[in-house]
């Protein structure tokens, strides 16, 4: 087991890794896009920090990807204009986990013009990246002001757990609003 996982293939990637709800986040996006606010908001709202800028990946199985905490940033979270946080110390040994399965990454992107696809409103935007030899499901938060994020994350998390157990509410919606259409077109 041991030797396995130290030849295992190891990936090292610029985010803050995170459990929220039970599952392994990462978090990324451009330099001062608010990785790390978003973090230390998550964490104050009883989630868990991984690892801050620059989690490891370690490809476990086909389908596993372990993320931990390099030894020298164990702990620590840096955040603009505060410097660097022991979140253990601040919060507890609640507010930190050792390692998670990377099941999910939310992409910070700048505000940019609103999309022109009316669908990707409604369904959202699906996208997945690569890490290792793994796809991941990417969901892109557009970052603005008056926007919270906290609270868009875990709406991202808790569908991308829906999604997961097969419910799909855009599908869902979509079906209805076909139905309703062909009931509007009887006489």
């Amino acid at each position: 087991y041991h030797l396995a996982r130290k030849l295992a293939p190891r990936l090292t990637v610029h985010g803050v890794f995170m459990e929220i709800y039970s599952i392994g986040v990462l978090i990324t996006g451009d330099s001062g896009a608010g990785k790390s606010e978003l973090a230390l908001e998550l964490v104050t709202r009883g989630h868990r920090l991984v690892a801050d800028d620059a989690p490891e990946f370690t490809q476990i199985a086909p389908d596993v990807l372990d993320g931990t905490c390099p030894e020298l940033l164990r702990d620590l979270l840096e955040v603009r204009g505060l410097g660097v946080l022991n979140v253990r110390e601040m919060f507890g040994d609640t507010a930190v986990k050792r390692n998670k399965y990377l099941r999910l990454i939310v992409h910070l992107v700048r505000s940019q013009e609103p999309s022109k696809e009316a669908m990707a409103r409604i369904t959202g935007e699906s996208e997945s990246r690569r890490v290792l030899d793994l796809d991941v499901p990417v969901v892109g938060l557009p970052v603005a002001a008056g926007r919270n994020l906290a609270v868009l994350t875990e709406a991202a998390v808790r569908l991308h757990l829906l999604r997961s157990k097969g419910m799909d509410p855009a599908a869902a919606f979509l079906a209805r609003h076909t139905e309703f259409l062909l009931q509007g077109e009887s006489p």
